[in-house]
């Protein structure tokens, strides 16, 4: 049976609850035209996302480790598509939109630079008398001005909601920035899912990269209250041996217990504040999509672990440098002679757009790999340009 467009949008309606955003009462596109016969609009924005050159980019970025540390180490990709697993279980559980919440997810990190945040904080302390660099903002004008896939106008002209999602994305470690999308009013539900599910994935996947990588220790470790009881539940008891399936088992148990905490406390909140509205959950003094205080307090406690034995492990910290100083060269040899930058930038150039924005975008849109050949190419006298 052929389901078109309008069936799926019923279908949609009715499986959502009250606050969930409908697919049929989006407030459009930047740019008229018409709908797609067999999808919906959100539908439609996520298959545009999954196509891009920047989504296919994000194989070769770093999200913790640069590629030559390791083929098992999760990537910017691999992360972005436990990000949006996560944000469709949530969705799902939550009655949101789980094809905008995944839109949101799939299309949250489409701006970081080369070499995860450290690429990020060069390229914004570069940029920084040009308006700055930030990857959420970056990844805003990935999907609205950088991606040139269709004739009759710049970026991918997604929904109105599936951009302020990612413009009203926020974590520990993002700032949103979205005054052109009603800054009074918090993100939708699907959006702070999705801000949820990047959470819980960095959280899961850092402690078991961190562990596999051997940053810290197990003895390391049980100064924690979550995983002294991860550990209990996963059955697994200090001086033990302790396997790679002992290390799945409790990344695993950390993500179940996540997910079903954030369900449990969100739909709490959503019955107290007797929200039935997108409107009225946007207008809500809090997000509603949270951990429970208890949980949270435990989950906070495991990111300050992982920051000061991790994010600032030597052996990070020198991968770190190096890639601030990669990025740093190659932004002052563009500038300094921007005819060593290719025909199809240079010609960006040409439009009046500032040179130090325009070479931004090109570093931004490296690969790992790529920096580094341009690098070599650029610094290594027996390196052919």
């Amino acid at each position: 049976m052929r389901r078109l467009r309008q069936q799926l949008e019923e279908i949609e309606s009715m499986s959502l609850a009250p606050y969930g955003l409908r697919s049929a009462a989006s407030r459009g596109r930047q740019y008229p035209e018409p709908e797609s016969a067999t999808r919906t609009a959100f539908t439609r924005d996520r298959d545009r996302i999954i196509h891009t050159t920047a989504f296919r980019r994000l194989m070769y970025k770093t999200q913790v480790f640069v590629f030559y540390e390791g083929d098992h180490y999760r990537t910017r990709l691999t992360h972005t598509i436990e990000v949006a697993q996560l944000g469709r279980s949530l969705a799902r559980g939550l009655g949101g939109n789980e094809d905008l919440a995944e839109a949101i997810c799939l299309a949250h990190d489409l701006g970081h630079a080369p070499f995860g945040h450290a690429g990020e904080h060069s390229l914004n302390a570069l940029m920084a008398d040009h308006g700055g660099f930030n990857h959420n903002t970056q990844s805003y004008r990935i999907v609205t001005e950088l991606e040139r896939r269709y004739p009759d106008f710049p970026g991918l002209n997604l929904t109105y909601e599936t951009r302020e999602g990612m413009l009203k994305h926020e974590t520990d470690y993002d700032v949103s920035e979205a005054a052109a999308y009603e800054p009074e009013k918090r993100a939708s539900l699907e959006a702070q899912i999705a801000n949820l599910a990047d959470e819980i994935a960095y959280d899961a996947h850092d402690l078991d990269d961190g562990l596999r990588a051997g940053l810290f220790t197990l003895e390391d470790l049980d100064e924690l209250a979550i995983w002294r009881e991860l550990c209990d539940s996963a059955g697994w008891q200090p001086g033990a041996s302790f396997s790679s399936l002992h290390r799945h088992e409790i990344v695993r148990e950390l993500i179940g217990r996540s997910v079903t905490d954030v369900m449990n406390q969100t739909a709490a909140t959503l019955e107290a504040a007797a929200i039935d509205s997108p409107e009225k959950l946007q207008r809500h003094p809090t997000n509603v999509v949270a951990y429970s205080p208890a949980f949270g307090e435990k989950v906070r406690a495991l990111k300050s672990f992982l920051f000061a034995r991790m994010y600032r492990h030597y052996r990070l910290v020198r991968m770190q440098t190096k890639a601030e100083r990669f990025i740093a060269e190659l932004f002052a040899a563009y500038m300094k002679e921007p005819d060593m930058l290719p025909r199809e930038t240079r010609l960006q150039l040409d439009e009046n757009a500032s040179r130090a924005r325009v070479i931004a975008d090109y570093i931004a849109g490296m690969t790992d790999r790529y920096a580094l050949d341009e690098w070599q190419k650029l610094y290594d006298p027996y390196m052919r340009a």
